[in-house]
């Protein structure tokens, strides 16, 4: 079996930092191992950490990565259609496919997460107003079960174990393989309009007349701003370039670009008020109102890419990545409210994302639903789980959700009132993993596992 070693792990806002055991199974056959030998504590599936709070931790417990098990199996290049383990990640599927004119359908905003935690998690992006979740170009998984041994689910088959796999956070099974139909593109660039909103009422008016025409659709929020520029901000919209458009001789290579790295971390309280109030005004200082801009994949996807370790800035204290969705019908009035509770706090958000979904998908935890949603970067300081509550009682009273996948203080009940199907969900679990091998810090802190 793959052996287990003891050491701190952390999601990517590293809080909590927790022990655990990680096991590194570089065989299928050392991966079931793993799940028969019953571990104590029990064990979670673990990509490359991109989730924000506890999701691919197991205090005390096991951690299995998955990143030996990245091998590409089959790829299709008359539909597209790529199957792969789940520990290739979504960078080496840019790296092999792009230059071949296909992209990722759906993608966040960073490219180093894996396929199987992006099932894991029914990552969104910037199109999900028009094209959904990761799950709707998810022809088939295979998934190793505790009880059931390993199932190939798809909407049409082993339906209900697909809907409760894609965005149940890894407590379903061990996702082995996924079939993932990619999107064809002409070129590696985006042509994107910009144009500055002076409070959230103009944003989400300008989602709502104009997102029928872009296929992708973003805002950055100024979360310091107060009185009548209010969530004011800059709306980026985008569709893909067609090949004449693009630079250079290779219209589908991207410009090569030297990233930087955060060495060390930054004292505590360096992302305060002012810093960032100082950073706000430059950004929205640098991108006036100008139609028609073209922006490498690279930089329009994942700007923050280029800083390796990105995450060093909030200190060793670390942050939460708090990302909630509001409903059409409620969503302008809690908008204002999380904003107006955000401004008074004085919490500095380095990054302030505002995006409008579409319809929600079956699955049993997946976090999209019709709407608006928003996200923010807080630093760990006192009070801040406090405050986050505080979040949790304005989303609750207006329909809306936490995102699982970057949450780090969701408590029991407020996740009961946000996912209604999450006694469906305990169900199936209970029939693929009735021994409750399968569990994680996040699982029981919300009351998914004992």
């Amino acid at each position: 079996m793959a052996l287990a070693r003891l050491q701190p792990l952390s999601g990517w806002g590293r809080f909590p930092v927790q022990a655990c055991r990680l096991y590194r199974p570089e065989k299928r056959s050392e991966l079931a191992e793993v799940l028969r030998s019953h571990p104590a504590g029990g064990c979670v599936s673990r990509g490359l950490g991109r989730a924000y709070g506890d999701a691919a931790l197991n205090q005390d417990g096991g951690v299995v990565s998955h990143l030996r098990l990245n091998r590409l199996l089959d790829f299709d290049p008359a539909t597209g259609v790529l199957e792969c383990e789940a520990g290739v990640s979504f960078a080496e599927i840019l790296a092999t496919f792009l230059p071949r004119g296909w992209f990722l359908p759906v993608t966040p905003g960073t490219k180093f997460v894996t396929v199987g935690g992006a099932v894991a998690a029914d990552v969104h992006g910037k199109n999900h107003h028009r094209d959904g979740t990761i799950a709707r170009f998810v022809e088939r998984l295979t998934l190793l079960t505790p009880a059931r041994g390993v199932l190939h689910c798809s909407p049409d088959e082993n339906t209900e174990v697909f809907w409760a796999t894609v965005g149940g956070m890894g407590l379903t099974g061990a996702i082995l393989a996924v079939r993932l139909r990619l999107a064809p593109v002409e070129s590696a660039y985006v042509t994107v309009d910009e144009e500055r909103t002076p409070h959230v009422d103009a944003a989400l008016e300008r989602f709502a007349e104009s997102d029928d025409g872009y296929r992708y659709s973003v805002a950055w929020i100024d979360c310091l701003a107060t009185g009548r520029a209010l969530g004011r901000g800059v709306l980026m919209r985008g569709n893909h370039a067609p090949a004449a458009q693009a630079r250079g001789r290779d219209p589908l290579a991207l410009p090569h670009r030297r990233g930087t790295r955060v060495p060390v971390e930054l004292p505590a309280g360096t992302l305060n008020r002012f810093s960032v109030a100082a950073f706000n005004r430059l950004y929205r200082a640098a991108h006036p109102d100008r139609a028609g801009r073209l922006v490498d994949l690279d930089a329009f996807f994942y700007p923050l890419d280029a800083v390796r370790d990105w995450n060093r800035l909030y200190g060793r204290r670390g942050f939460v990545q708090y990302q909630a969705v509001l409903p059409l019908e409620r969503g302008r009035d809690g908008m204002v409210r999380l904003l107006e509770a955000l401004a008074a706090s004085r919490r500095p958000s380095f990054l302030a994302v505002l995006k409008r979904f579409g319809d929600a998908n079956p699955g049993l935890l997946s976090f999209p639903l019709a709407g608006y949603t928003l996200a923010l970067d807080l630093p760990v300081a006192a009070g801040l789980v406090e405050f986050v509550h505080g979040l949790d009682r304005v989303v609750l009273e207006h329909g809306g959700r936490v995102y699982l996948a970057k949450d780090a203080t969701l408590t029991p009940a407020s996740f009961a009132a946000m996912y209604p199907q999450a006694e469906r969900f305990r169900a199936v679990k209970a029939e693929l993993d009735p021994e409750g091998v399968l569990t994680s810090s996040l699982a029981r802190r919300v009351g998914l596992a004992p």
